[in-house]
């Protein structure tokens, strides 16, 4: 068995470029590890704050990181646990966990980092106010001045 590693520049690249190859990996034994936590992450933001897109600012990835500590098995449901690493001015870290659907331990565990900027400029921009509001779910106590 060969482990494979799909990276993507954007999140929608492994969908549309390499999916039906990774599928055929899997399905012929090999493990396949998605990175998930692009999804993760906006997934749970639009869940909580609605449309990203409308927000004044845009979220930027400015920095990934994995380590693999166990299979995630296709077509097994996995499950992503989202937490606050660290608030700054214009940027937010998270924390990342991937679970398989067999074990409560971590397969994978990670961080996410977001960087806001003006849409037109590019220039770091604060955390828009949703976003912060959103994160006092998550940990009130990094969180200053939001009341969750």
């Amino acid at each position: 068995m060969v482990t494979y590693l799909v990276v993507a520049a954007h999140p929608d690249d492994p969908d549309f470029g390499v999916a039906g190859t990774a599928a055929r990996l899997a399905r012929d034994g090999h493990a396949v590890h998605y990175l998930l936590f692009d999804t993760a992450v906006n997934g749970w933001l639009t869940e909580v704050v609605g449309d990203v897109r409308a927000l004044p600012a845009l979220g930027v990835v400015a920095e990934t990181a994995c380590r693999y500590l166990d299979e995630l098995r296709f077509p097994d449901d996995v499950t992503a646990g989202v937490a606050l690493g660290r608030l700054g001015g214009s940027s937010v870290a998270y924390r990342l966990a991937l679970f398989g659907q067999a074990s409560d331990a971590p397969a994978a565990v990670g961080r996410f980092v977001h960087v806001y900027v003006d849409r037109a400029s590019r220039r770091p921009v604060p955390v828009p106010a949703p976003v912060r509001a959103a994160l006092a779910r998550l940990d009130p106590a990094l969180v200053e001045g939001v009341v969750p």
